[in-house]
């Protein structure tokens, strides 16, 4: 059997080999002629459009810097197989000539706009027709406009050990060009520029905590780095438009410290009668009860222990001492069993004056160069937040939690959460 298979072989392969050989060679060549000369249709999408030529005061709505227009369109090629099978929309490009051309016109785009991109593809001898494509091409007058920027509350988590306060400016404006239509309406909406928290460390943050003079702050200023100052507008530009608002080089993020801050001083705690229930509890029927914690001197109550406050800055703290006292409202138990409180300021309008004259006496140029009514704005918007924020807290990191009920004639307080 193995012998049969052997001649066998020896036939199919060495008799007549010249002949054989030859066939082989003219059968390759042959199928080579054949392939490279078939005739396809390929359709090739996504590829890119440029216009040329517009005068120097035109442009087209939804072209860019670059001439390209920000639409894609696909087409239809016949051609050499071979050519078109590698053939991909990186390799081709379509050019539109402007030249002497009316306000609005019909393209039709034919093989003799296609530009190879690839040095190896020549569309005159490898595409032999295009299915022709008519585009209307609109010219608009380019124009260059002052768009408003409203620099929004930020997006994302301030880094660990700190709490966002606010953005400064709030607005800037930023010159912007394009088509004369496309901007009219980019200005009538206006522009947003939001931040995002967590492309920022704590380590980035800790280490501005340093002042000039060495000592460590409550209050950080983050000054927006010139990366961050762009707004992306594909219709427009390939890539992010810087704003070139003088005013931006103020731009800045800040955190405050969650650090606990010593209060440092104890605080007046009283009781408030609401008129509706004076005539069963007011201040002949029940008083404030003494004890540990709630002393009395020169005829004033105080909370005699050490209190913290936190996510303000010792400057605050600083400027509403002696005008902070804490409130207790007074209720029948039929309304509520445990009375409620809260820390309350006096004479805030003052406070906040006091608070924006310092900072504003000890603010560098540049905040003050950047609209400086509009940053004493943002210095009371400032102080307003830490007062509605502003809590007390224990030594141990709680909110201070305080049981206060009616008793026979008297109010006690208990702190129920006090080391």
């Amino acid at each position: 059997m193995a012998e049969n298979v052997k001649t066998v072989l020896i036939r199919l392969f060495l008799e007549n080999w010249q002949r054989k050989l030859v066939s082989l060679i003219l059968a390759v060549i042959i199928w080579t002629i054949v392939s490279r000369s078939m005739t396809v249709t390929k359709v090739v999408p996504n590829i890119p459009v440029r216009v040329t030529n517009l005068p120097p005061d035109k442009t087209i709505e939804g072209m860019q810097t670059s001439g390209y227009l920000n639409k894609r369109i696909s087409l239809s090629l016949v051609g050499h197989k071979t050519a078109l099978d590698e053939l991909s929309p990186k390799d081709l490009e379509v050019a539109i000539d402007a030249k002497g051309k009316s306000h609005e016109w019909i393209a039709t785009i034919t093989e003799k706009n296609l530009v190879s991109l690839n040095p190896a593809f020549d569309p005159v001898k490898r595409i032999s027709r295009l299915t022709p494509i008519e585009m209307i091409i609109r010219q608009s007058k380019l124009v260059t406009e002052k768009i408003p920027v409203l620099v929004t509350p930020p997006i994302g988590e301030a880094p660990k050990g700190y709490q966002f306060l606010d953005v400064w400016p709030y607005q800037l404006s930023m010159s912007v060009t394009g088509p004369e239509e496309a901007i009219k309406r980019i200005k009538t909406r206006g522009l947003k520029l939001t931040f995002n928290l967590n492309d920022l460390t704590q380590d980035q943050l800790d280490a501005l905590q340093s002042s000039h003079r060495g000592e460590k702050t409550d209050e950080v200023s983050f000054f927006v780095p010139e990366s961050w100052k762009k707004i992306s507008l594909p219709n427009l530009s390939e890539t992010p438009i810087e704003i070139d608002d003088p005013q931006a080089k103020a731009l800045r993020i800040d955190f405050a410290r969650q650090d606990l801050l010593p209060i440092g001083f104890p605080l007046p705690i009283t009781v408030f009668f609401p008129p509706k229930h004076s005539h069963t509890i007011n201040p002949e029927t029940y008083s404030l009860a003494t004890n540990d914690l709630i002393t009395k001197k020169n005829g004033i109550k105080f909370f005699n222990a050490p209190l913290y406050a936190q996510g303000v800055s010792r400057l605050f703290l600083e400027t509403v001492k002696d005008m902070i006292q804490m409130v207790i409202i007074a209720a029948p138990k039929s309304e509520r069993e445990t009375l409620l409180w809260n820390a309350h300021f006096m004479y805030p309008h003052d406070l906040e004056n006091r608070y924006v004259a310092k900072v504003m006496s000890e603010a560098n140029d540049a905040a003050l160069d950047a609209q400086p009514h509009l940053f004493e704005d943002y210095l009371r918007h400032r102080f307003r937040s830490y007062m509605n924020r502003f809590r007390l807290y224990t030594p141990n990191h709680n909110k201070l939690s305080l049981k206060i009920e009616l008793q026979a004639n008297s109010i006690s307080v208990t702190p129920q959460n006090y080391p």
